[in-house]
């Protein structure tokens, strides 16, 4: 959460907040600028820069600002009697700020083999691996951005210790695969009426046992010998017909006999 304070004849300012001021005293410690606000705003000599320098470190303030001089500066933080300036760009992100899913824009700024570096704002450029800059396969990162290409990012990944950051132009793109997956309608199970076919169980019929094998084949054996069978019976039933023939014949021929 922003550090903010009120007075009666302001606005709220905030931290990182931009002014055109005007030096209103100097000493050994640093200034006094007047930014607008009712209460005092304090520029420290070690936030101090000089324009034709910036990286030199500056011992004598006078040697840099003179009294009603207009500089520009940012609110560094909020105090509860005065704000603390400073003249060196605030980032637009500090450590504590940045969080993974965040979405934020930056700038490539130099291109790797393993990725591109975009410059977000905060105090160490970003890396976007070359398997994060595309759903599709990426040979090179300039086979998809360049120097210069303004982008916007997820963050994936914080590392404060290491100085890290890891983003992703894939993570904010849609998925091909998952669209198509979408857009293609999902086969319902069973056919249409015009496709409509009677479906049958397949019997499964068990092997025969060994039992049932012998059965089938005694069976067999009888139905192969059923018109001999039947043929050996027509014969014995021809000669039991003869043989009663010849017994009843022989009985009505025989003499009777004075005795018996």
């Amino acid at each position: 959460m922003e550090n903010r304070v009120e007075t009666n004849n302001e606005s709220t300012i905030t931290a990182k907040q931009k002014f055109e001021g005007k030096v209103l005293t100097t000493s050994l410690q640093g200034a006094l600028v007047d930014i607008g606000s009712t209460i005092p705003a304090f520029l420290h000599i070690s936030q101090v820069v000089d324009p034709n320098d910036p990286e030199k470190a500056i011992t004598n303030i006078d040697d840099v600002l003179k009294v009603d001089q207009l500089i520009t500066v940012w609110v560094k933080r909020v105090q509860k009697d005065h704000y603390d300036l400073t003249m060196r760009e605030p980032l637009a992100y500090e450590w504590r700020e940045l969080a993974p899913e965040m979405v934020v824009k930056g700038s490539v700024v130099r291109l790797e083999s393993f990725g591109a570096f975009v410059e977000i704002g905060a105090e160490r450029p970003g890396l976007i691996h070359v398997s994060e800059l595309s759903h599709n396969f990426v040979r090179v990162p300039s086979e998809v951005v360049k120097v210069g290409d303004e982008v916007e990012v997820k963050v994936l990944q914080v590392n404060r210790r290491k100085k890290q950051i890891k983003l992703s132009i894939k993570a904010l793109q849609e998925n091909p695969e998952e669209f198509a997956a979408q857009a293609t309608p999902s086969k319902k199970k069973g056919r249409g009426k015009h496709e409509m076919v009677d479906e049958v169980d397949e019997e499964v019929i068990p092997d025969p046992t060994f039992m049932e094998i012998a059965m089938r084949k005694a069976m067999d054996q009888a139905e192969q010998r059923r018109p001999e069978i039947t043929n050996r019976l027509k014969k014995q039933k021809l000669l039991n017909s003869d043989a009663d023939d010849i017994f009843e014949r022989t009985i009505k021929n025989k003499p009777i006999n004075a005795g018996d």
